[in-house]
């Protein structure tokens, strides 16, 4: 089927590097379609690398998506802060409702340089909130830079550092690196560099309902928790399930068929249609 997909992808002239097919088996089938380097930027699905460390942190008691948010990082909130900060729960921020007006912290489109500090939290909260939390969607990195400090907080490791002996030992993944902030935190929301054939493990994954290799990685109810409230990951059709991002990175899986496929990409977007069988 990945010799398949190759070819729909190549019929449409479509600039994609790898694509991946996996099974709840964990058979992974690479295909390059277009030369690159080996290790490609999944822009925005890092953010559902950052929802499976949420999920850890709520599997351990740490953390429920009820949480106030005010709650896990009361030492940074100014005195000041826009009253508003204070009802923003961790599922307002999973969801992107936490009440901002636009988007922010876009470390792919923004020169970060000019950014008025370099302290990135505190940009955040020092932003009066434009709507009610939880009312809204508004798309942005900032809500799961947010995430990313969060799980700083309760397990006192960098994001990065709190997943690589799952993503590395476990899962075995060749190569992992996640951009960091000035202050050394890993961004959450992008800048998650992988291979094609590893961001596909986190599709299986899923497929198997929070298993790795028979091993409970993370459980069978946060799995359900992140399709049934759609934390980063869409519906589709057909029983499809995805993640899109920037400049055509794509992960999809379904439960029923127990396959998922990954592709890294530098397009506008790489339809969903092309791997998606009716």
């Amino acid at each position: 089927m990945v010799k398949i997909y190759k070819e729909r992808l190549l019929e449409r002239k479509l600039n994609t590097y790898f694509v991946c097919v996996a099974d709840s088996d964990n058979n992974i089938y690479k295909e390059e379609v277009v030369p690159a380097n080996p290790t490609c930027n999944c822009y925005s699905i890092g953010k559902a690398f950052t929802v499976l460390a949420i999920g850890l942190l709520y599997d351990k008691g740490l953390l429920n998506p009820d949480d106030k948010l005010v709650k896990v990082l009361e030492k940074y909130i100014p005195a000041d802060i826009d009253q508003k900060w204070l009802k923003v729960t961790i599922h307002d921020v999973l969801l992107h409702k936490v009440g901002f007006g636009c988007g922010m912290l876009d470390i792919d489109c923004e020169d970060a340089s000019l950014y008025p500090t370099n302290d990135y939290l505190q940009i955040i909260f020092n932003t009066k909130l434009k709507y009610e939390p939880g009312t809204v969607y508004q798309y942005t990195d900032a809500a799961y830079y947010l995430l990313s400090r969060v799980v700083s907080e309760l397990e006192g490791i960098d994001l990065a550092d709190y997943l690589r002996p799952i993503l590395m030992d476990k899962m075995k993944f060749k190569e992992f690196a996640w951009s960091r902030c000035p202050h050394g935190y890993s961004m959450g929301a992008t800048g998650l560099y992988l291979r094609t054939e590893d961001l596909v493990k986190l599709g299986i994954l899923f497929l198997n309902k929070g298993l790795w290799m028979n091993e409970r990685i993370i459980s069978e109810e946060w799995v359900d928790k992140v399709l049934s409230n759609g934390y980063e990951f869409s519906y589709l059709k057909n029983g499809w399930y995805g993640k899109g991002g920037m400049r055509g990175q794509l992960l999809i899986f379904n439960l029923e068929k127990k396959k998922a496929v990954a592709c890294h990409s530098y397009e506008s977007r790489i339809p969903y249609e092309i791997f998606i069988e009716e």
